[in-house]
This record gives C-alpha cells, sequence and structure tokens, in this order.
C-alpha cells in the first residue's frame, strides 16, 4: 500500500515521535494515512499537503484554522496539526456513507435516509452557526462513523470558506453535480449553497439517481443553472409527497427561497419520522445506487 515512510522528511520528529505510521487510509482523502497514537493506541486518520507553494500553505492553513473552530458530534475534529502541514483526524472506520448503504446486509428505505439527512442537516447547523460555508457537500464527504453505518460525520473542509459581513465571497470551485447554481454563475454565494447540496445528496439518496447529471459538465451546469429537474415516477414510485417537498424546498434557484438548516429540520418530512409518528417504509432499491457509485468512480 502506498503511503509515507517514517523517515520521510514530511514527518517532522515531533511527529514520527508521537505517531507510527500504518496504512493508506480511505480513498477519498488520497494524501490520508491511518496513523496510530505510540502512547494510548489511539487510531487517527493523518492528512498530509502537499504543499508546493505559499499560496498552498496559506490554503492547508487556513482548512485547519476552520477545522479547530468546528466541535460537533457531527463534524469530524481536528486532534492535532504540525508545522510539516499534517494535521491528524479520528480514524472513520465505516468508509462511504453510499458504500454503505449499497451493502447486501442492509436495508435502505425511505426512513434510513431520512436519519442521514437530519444528522447531516444537524452538523451543517452547526457549521453555519460560525459563519462557514462547507462548499464540497457530496456524498464522498459524508462517512460512516463505524461499520453499523448508523451515524455520519462530515469531512473535508479544503474548500470550506468563513463569511465577513459586508464583504461578498465568490468561488469558482465545487463538484459539478452537487454545485449551487450561483456558482456557476460567479455570484455571491451564501449559507444557502450548502442547502442546494444537501437537495441533491437526499434525491440521490431517495432514487439513486443524480437530479442534474448530463452527458457532460457544460450540460450539467446547465441543468443546474435553470435549477431544471423532476421526479421520475419509476424512481419515486415508494417516496412520500413529503420527501419530494422537501427536496424541492433546497432545490430552488433563488438563494434566499431554499430552507436554511432550522427550517429543513422543522419540515413536514423530518417531522413525519419521530418515534411518535413513524410509518412503515418500503425497502428502497439499491440498483440506481450501485450504478451512481459506479459512474462517480469512472467504472462506467
Amino acid at each position: 500500500l502506498v503511503g509515507f515512510s517514517l523517515n520521510s522528511p514530511i514527518m517532522s520528529p515531533t511527529c514520527r515521535s508521537t505517531y507510527l505510521f500504518i496504512l493508506h487510509s480511505y480513498q477519498k482523502l488520497q494524501t490520508s494515512n491511518k496513523m496510530t497514537d505510540k502512547e494510548t493506541g489511539k487510531e487517527f486518520a493523518a492528512k498530509f499537503y502537499r504543499a508546493r507553494t505559499s499560496k498552498d500553505k496559506s490554503e492547508a492553513r487556513k482548512e485547519i484554522q476552520l477545522m479547530n473552530k468546528l466541535h460537533h458530534p457531527k463534524i469530524v475534529q481536528c486532534q492535532a496539526a504540525y508545522e510539516t502541514l499534517v494535521f491528524f483526524l479520528p480514524s472513520v472506520a465505516g468508509g462511504e456513507l453510499f458504500e454503505r448503504i449499497v451493502d447486501e446486509n442492509f436495508e435502505h428505505t425511505e426512513l434510513t435516509s431520512a436519519r442521514y439527512v437530519q444528522q447531516i442537516l444537524e452538523g451543517m447547523q452547526y457549521v453555519h452557526k460560525q459563519n462557514i460555508i462547507h462548499l464540497d457537500l457530496k456524498p464522498e464527504n459524508i462517512v460512516c462513523v463505524d461499520t453499523s453505518g448508523t451515524q455520519i460525520k462530515i469531512i473535508d473542509f479544503g474548500l470550506a470558506r468563513e463569511l465577513e459581513k459586508g464583504k461578498p465571497l465568490m468561488v469558482m470551485h465545487g463538484t459539478p453535480e452537487f454545485v449551487a447554481p450561483e456558482v456557476i454563475n460567479y455570484e455571491p454565494v451564501g449559507l444557502e449553497t450548502d442547502m442546494w447540496s444537501i437537495g441533491v445528496i437526499c434525491f440521490i439518496l431517495l432514487s439513486g439517481e443524480s437530479p442534474f447529471q448530463g452527458n457532460n459538465d457544460a450540460e450539467t451546469f446547465a441543468l443546474v443553472t435553470a435549477a431544471s429537474f423532476e421526479f421520475d415516477p419509476e424512481s419515486f414510485e415508494d417516496i412520500s409527497d413529503e420527501a419530494k417537498d422537501f427536496i424541492s424546498s433546497l432545490l430552488k434557484k433563488d438563494q434566499r427561497s431554499r430552507l436554511s438548516c432550522r427550517e429543513a429540520l422543522a419540515h413536514s418530512w423530518m417531522a413525519s419520522f419521530t418515534p411518535l409518528t413513524r410509518r412503515p417504509t418500503k425497502s428502497l432499491n439499491k440498483e440506481k445506487m450501485k450504478r451512481f457509485l459506479a459512474r462517480r468512480k469512472g467504472l462506467l
């Protein structure tokens, strides 16, 4: 497995004396490796930065600074950071959420989807209260705490930005299928920009299909900027009207019309799955989700 040698200059003496390198960690963090604290035996995911320029180093330090402001059960925590531009996160053993969902031993229903979306909203509500935008919410950045797959964490704040009052923020980065119209149009972004991405994730969770996927990026961008999507009758046959209304309330072209995290958590779809009002739901077909994952990994 690919990894850094313990004698590599990227590992500072302090870092080498404290942690034992084990192996390359989960695929999403390409420069992330699993480390073990020599004293406690506790495992961490160590993210190494390939910071070749002063700008790269500045961006890396910015991510660490933002992570140090975020302390919430649904957000992966920064445990330590070193001048060699490596920082340590708790080891998340469950892997990507969508990978867990397609496991043959996992029963996927509208209820489980609602529970996952609820956790994402709880985590992002905290992040937004700090005036921080994630700007790269997508399935690969939602991971399961363990192999049971019931609890999730939000990872990868590499593109996150802190909003400053009176300073409009425009960005030109993101993932085509999950990016909001204002990013493509190079208009000021806000907390609502993340809400669009949550709407896309929810759509895929329930149907296994991506609402704005075109044959190429240009076609995808055109669909996003037009906020053009539809609920395929076959894919959403067993999905409640409340769920579809929830998604529609997030995938609005006008940022100001989108639900906030607080409003989304209070939506009737979330309320319909409380212990007092829980209703039976059917198992959802995973075949489209499997194809979605295969395409994301370049296998189709």
